[in-house]
């Protein structure tokens, strides 16, 4: 689906992230949710589009907010439970992503 490493690290800690938030809040097992499989589909679709691609900061940090505001809000409330759980459930993958926050992207259509 995603042809860089960036956005495939990128599609890789979003699934993570869902998959910790549905686990704790939902009970699923190995399988997401229906509320979160969509939200997981919405978020590759949005990142499959991302003008940035290989130079992609963190959703948050982003200039351009290409989520609708109902998702952005659900986005946001996953991050806002996982994020601090990541450095214990996937530490590198949570590292990667701080550090993905120091990024400063330069559209690639520029």
């Amino acid at each position: 689906m995603f042809t860089n490493k960036r956005m495939k690290r990128e599609a890789s800690t979003i699934e993570a992230m869902l998959r910790i938030y549905c686990r704790h809040h939902h009970g699923a097992g190995k399988n997401l949710c229906a509320e979160c499989d969509q939200l997981l589909e919405y978020a590759f679709a949005r990142l499959k589009n991302c003008p940035f691609q290989e130079e992609k900061t963190t959703c948050w940090k982003c200039s351009v907010h290409c989520y609708t505001p109902g998702m952005r809000e659900r986005i946001r409330e996953v991050m806002r439970y996982v994020g601090p759980r990541m450095l214990l459930h996937r530490p590198l993958m949570g590292i990667m992503h701080i550090l993905d926050g120091f990024r400063r992207p330069s559209p690639k259509n520029k």
